[in-house]
């Protein structure tokens, strides 16, 4: 793999969190991510175990999804889910916020529950979710703001279960908003390269998609890369 295909490599979260994804599924995941050099695997909790003995001795992280995916739980069951998965073997924790509280304007409440999970699960990569789909510009960049403050390393768009996926105007909006501190992750229906460039220019550091291998595929084909 030349240098330009392993960097692009190593912006993909190589995802399967589909409810009824099996034990198969996660088999080649992990197979697969550590054949292409992704950056992590991004799979449901009950899964974390698995992938961290699958991935043992590979550079690729396991990572999970936490309050996913309409982030309206409680949070203490977030924070317990967060733990649990660290203590499975987790490495990154992707936050789906309380989506019902931004749309109430409750953004203490939003705060609180980034920060909470955030300080309760120390030296792990927080990525926080927005679901875009349903906010307003101003809600954006507010979310941004705090995720920023409460100490998360990325700003994520989508679960891929809300009204639609990641956008390069929610990405461009993001980065923005997000500060030096918090970079961002683009998610939710994106399946080929040409919307990975699109995004990471944009100023996604971060892809998360269940397309990983098409897309490596893809790059090859056109880029020549073996």
């Amino acid at each position: 793999m030349d240098e330009d295909a392993r960097r692009l490599a190593q912006k993909i979260d190589h995802t399967v969190v589909r409810p009824d994804a099996t034990v198969e599924d996660i088999v080649a995941l992990c197979t697969e991510a550590v054949q292409y050099g992704f950056a992590a695997v991004i799979v449901n909790s009950s899964h974390v175990a698995r992938a961290r003995d699958l991935l043992a001795g590979t550079p690729v992280k396991v990572g999970t999804v936490v309050g996913f995916p309409f982030g309206a739980s409680t949070t203490a069951v977030k924070i317990f889910e967060a733990m649990e998965a660290m203590k499975n073997g987790a490495e990154e924790l992707d936050v789906v916020m309380n989506i019902g509280m931004v749309k109430s304007g409750q953004f203490d409440v939003v705060e609180i529950d980034m920060k909470n999970v955030i300080v309760m699960t120390p030296k792990k990569v927080h990525k926080i979710i927005l679901e875009t789909g349903y906010l307003t510009t101003d809600e954006i960049t507010r979310v941004c703001g705090i995720a920023g403050r409460s100490g998360a390393a990325f700003v994520k768009t989508s679960t891929g279960y809300g009204p639609r996926g990641a956008t390069v105007e929610d990405i461009r909006l993001m980065r923005e908003a997000a500060g030096p501190a918090c970079r961002v992750k683009a998610s939710g229906g994106i399946r080929d390269l040409a919307s990975v460039l699109a995004l990471t220019e944009a100023g996604a550091e971060r892809i998360g998609t269940s397309a990983g291998v098409a897309i490596m595929e893809e790059y090859r084909r056109t880029h020549g890369s073996s």
